[in-house]
């Protein structure tokens, strides 16, 4: 079997949070691909950890991921602070013989790197178009966690377990390796929390997370941290405002200072995204539908919203009104052109990663949050059909069926983008339904 069949069978998806089928990326021809090491959100600590435990087998999947679509070059990002990773990263390439193919470029510690398109732009000086994807400029973007799968996948290796950040206002911040379908609260408690009555759940970074408003979930190959923090914490609240709040504030309060454009990333990058705009179309009911389909080039950063906004209005819960309308009518933007340049003010209106954190509240929660054992040993575990782009897997056990950990039990549809899915833990099936497969611990 080869290896892009291996990465097929193993259910390798985008572990970053797009979870995008890893196999169907895979399958195109690039001249670059970029390892996706960034880690922009604040308080998540998973990947400078996993680079740092796993530097060869990381290294070692990202290279065989280049060699799959033919890339010329294999470049990975990752911020210039993390001193000590990147200087094992470079011992290793080098004691791995990979030095010719494999290299370290070193990022600014801004909001947000992580970003698919400003990562290509920070490691290849090119501009993906607007609505694009990086293959479009010749690049192949991966994350850091998906290389290490993509090894692990080589290996005969399944994808069956998750790394995640626990963070926020709690005693005990850490990062943990938990079994995919394992229940979020068994992970939230490790917190040192048991009661979450006076808390809030961000699932994933507090810059693009939402608010969970259920925590009784399981966690997904998608997930990559939970920030909690008070109920009455500001980006809580902020988080928590409902599009119809945000339109009274925003048709009451903004003065077009168009601050929410000038520090967008995406219109950085010389893509015509314009916030003020669409805060101005909202609040006059301007009847503009050209002028609306803008609203499809915001990446929901929240850049706007979270730190650029003078005033703190809802520029991106205007970009978000704005989609959801036009994706209702199925109208979508089209460029007018297909080469873009960063704009000159680029360099001086990016946004440190400390600043950033500040802004949002949480300087006195910016700690370590150390990889550990986290002694989960879930009884009952929910393996969900559909936690990746694309079509649902199809169940392929029945209840009562007795599985062991890493066996296949949803496959890819035929002739649908997917991915499949594998049991964490050895025990019987206990229930089947379109949305998950259950299984209990013998």
């Amino acid at each position: 079997m080869g290896l892009l069949e291996q990465i097929k069978d193993a259910g390798i998806i985008g572990a970053g949070g797009a979870g995008f089928p890893t196999h169907a990326k895979l399958t195109s021809e690039a001249e670059y691909i970029l390892l996706n090491g960034a880690e922009c959100e604040p308080l998540l600590r998973v990947d400078q950890q996993l680079m740092a435990m796993y530097p060869d087998e990381i290294i070692r999947g990202f290279e065989a991921a280049g060699r799959l679509v033919g890339a010329k070059k294999a470049l990975i990002g990752i911020k210039k602070k993390h001193k000590e990773v990147i200087e094992l990263l470079k011992e290793r390439i080098q004691a791995l013989s990979m030095g010719d193919y494999v290299g370290v470029h070193e990022l600014p510690d801004i909001y947000p790197a992580g970003d698919e398109q400003v990562l290509v732009y920070e490691l290849t000086g090119r501009v993906v178009p607007e609505t694009g994807i990086p293959i479009q400029v010749g690049c192949v973007v991966v994350n850091s966690e998906t290389a290490l799968n993509i090894y692990k996948a080589s290996q005969g290796q399944p994808v069956t377990e998750k790394y995640i950040t626990v963070a926020g206002d709690i005693p005990n911040r850490l990062t943990v390796k938990v079994p995919v379908g394992t229940p979020i609260m068994d992970v939230l408690k490790l917190s040192g929390i048991e009661d979450f009555s006076d808390y809030a759940v961000i699932d994933g970074g507090p810059m693009m997370g939402p608010v969970m408003a259920d925590i009784g979930g399981f966690v997904t190959k998608k997930n990559k941290g939970f920030v909690i923090l008070k109920k009455d914490h500001f980006l809580i609240r902020k988080k928590s405002v409902t599009m119809e709040q945000a339109k009274r504030v925003n048709k009451a309060t903004c003065e077009q200072c168009r601050m929410c454009t000038d520090m967008c990333p995406r219109y950085l990058l010389g893509h015509n995204m314009q916030p003020h705009k669409m805060m101005r179309v909202m609040n006059y009911s301007i009847d503009d539908l050209e002028g609306q389909k803008i609203a499809q080039l915001c990446c929901q950063c929240n850049m706007c919203e979270l730190f650029a906004c003078p005033a703190g209005l809802h520029p991106k819960m205007a970009n978000l009104y704005f989609k959801e309308k036009l994706a209702e009518q199925n109208i979508r933007y089209k460029p007018e052109k297909t080469e873009f340049e960063a704009r000159s003010v680029r360099p001086l209106r990016l946004v440190p990663s400390k600043r950033l954190i500040a802004r949002l509240g949480l300087r006195s929660f910016d700690l370590p949050a150390p990889m550990t054992e986290s002694g989960l040993v879930p009884q009952t575990i929910r393996i969900a059909t559909r936690q990746h782009v694309g079509a649902p897997a199809e169940p392929i056990v029945s209840a009562g069926a007795q599985v062991q950990a890493g066996q296949m039990i949803g496959r890819i549809p035929e002739g649908s983008l997917g991915a499949a899915i594998h049991a964490s833990i050895s025990g019987t099936v206990s229930e089947v339904t379109a949305d998950y497969i259950e299984i209990r611990r013998n």
